[in-house]
């Protein structure tokens, strides 16, 4: 079995950014996921397309093509009032590296990262943490299965025990 569209794919693997070991699954406890449902970056899915259970693979994905180049008018100076709550300021959340999850203006969720707080601001990024950052993956096949219909009605992989 080839790892291909609907398929629940098990993969060990090893991200590495400028040689830096950024995130990893392990064998004992890989990642599994629904291929072909956009749960992975685009081009990831590209590189082990079609790869068999056991098959090794590496390869790098360039930050343009990964969470794209990092953009400056994500980082935004904030007035430290909206991390007032029930009239106390937050201070224990604005550390430096710190990732808050926050809303914009019309709502939607967004993550930042604290980069700098002064007297009455915070700077926040807003930048994926790995844009502008080619990605370096190196990892193994662990496993294919066929994906149950309800996996694919839903997009998403079910454990054992899951419904809903």
């Amino acid at each position: 079995m080839n790892v291909s569209k609907n398929k629940v794919v098990s993969i060990s693997y090893e991200l590495k950014v400028d040689g830096d070991l950024i995130d990893a699954a392990q064998a004992d406890n890989p990642l599994v996921f629904l291929y072909g449902h956009g749960q992975l970056l685009p081009l990831f899915e590209d590189n082990i397309k079609d790869l068999s259970e056991g098959d090794s693979f590496e390869f790098m994905i360039l930050s343009k093509d990964g969470y794209g180049e990092a953009n400056e008018q994500a980082i935004v100076e904030l007035p430290k009032e909206i991390f007032v709550i029930d009239g106390e300021l937050q201070e224990d959340l604005l550390v430096l590296g710190n990732r808050l999850p926050m809303r914009d203006s019309e709502g939607n969720a967004l993550d930042g990262t604290v980069v700098d707080v002064t007297g009455n601001s915070v700077v926040m990024d807003f930048n994926h943490p790995l844009a502008g950052k080619d990605l370096y993956f190196t990892g193994k096949v662990e496993n294919i299965r066929e994906a149950t219909a309800e996996e694919i009605s839903h997009g998403h992989v079910h454990g054992m025990g899951h419904n809903h």
